[in-house]
């Protein structure tokens, strides 16, 4: 159980809160907005439209990125546990563990009115855990030479 705990409880919690967000309330409008009001109160004056769609755009494809991301590394951990090493089959792992979860997230998305699912959000999310995969050997690799 305490293995469970320490390793596998943060992917399952952080799978959770991925799925929250494929909701109404993160939809591309409900974003946009906040990222308006962001922008204004930092800046002190509106953008146009196009402006706020293109960095609306941006941001939630890179939110797409970061949160996969942290799901890979969580995910290697998670399959490591406590060996020390680096592996390919972890890492492979981990991100086959985030292109299901990212696969069940689109199909749910697709049910979603405010929403849609496409399958190219699944390989940015793909791209995410794969990224972590190679910062996390990077790591591995330059802190751990002999």
């Amino acid at each position: 159980m305490r293995r469970f705990l320490t390793y596998w409880l943060p992917p399952i919690l952080w799978a959770a809160v991925i799925l929250i967000a494929s909701t109404d309330l993160f939809s591309g409008s409900n974003t946009g907005s906040v990222l308006g009001q962001i922008l204004r109160r930092l800046t002190g004056r509106r953008f146009p439209p196009s402006t706020l769609e293109t960095m609306n755009f941006i941001v939630r494809k890179c939110a797409h990125l970061t949160e996969y991301g942290i799901l890979g590394a969580l995910s290697f951990r998670a399959l490591r546990g406590e060996q020390k090493s680096w592996s390919w089959r972890w890492a492979i792992g981990a991100i086959v563990i985030a292109g299901c979860l990212a696969s069940i997230d689109e199909i749910h998305q697709s049910f979603v009115p405010s929403r849609t699912g496409t399958w190219h959000d699944v390989v940015l999310d793909m791209a995410g855990a794969s990224l972590a995969q190679i910062l996390i050997r990077a790591a591995q690799v330059l802190l751990f030479r002999p």
